[in-house]
């Protein structure tokens, strides 16, 4: 059994393979909401054109929506506070 008592009860290891999880750019996000969840599309203008296109849809419950709110606002307010060179990275369970 390993010990890990140094890492907090609700700490992930997260592993991204780069080759296969690109970063997606998105300048518009269209939401919507019904009594089971929430959906987000994340969309990208094609060109000089009026096209928008959608490049990734993600899911949730309104609860997990909730807890994205409040973790994004806590993270812009401590970069802005910060002005940090890292990435400042968080995990939203």
């Amino acid at each position: 059994m390993e010990d890990n008592q140094n890492q907090p009860a609700n700490q992930m290891n997260v592993s991204i393979n780069l080759d296969q999880t690109p970063i997606l750019y998105t300048d518009n996000v269209y939401m919507s909401v019904n009594d089971d969840g929430v959906t987000f599309d994340f969309a990208q203008k094609v060109g000089p054109t009026n096209q928008l296109r959608v490049v990734s849809r993600v899911g949730m419950s309104k609860e997990h929506a909730r807890k994205l709110v409040k973790s994004l606002e806590a993270l812009l307010l401590s970069s802005a506070t910060h002005q940090k060179a890292n990435t400042g990275e968080t995990t939203l369970n």
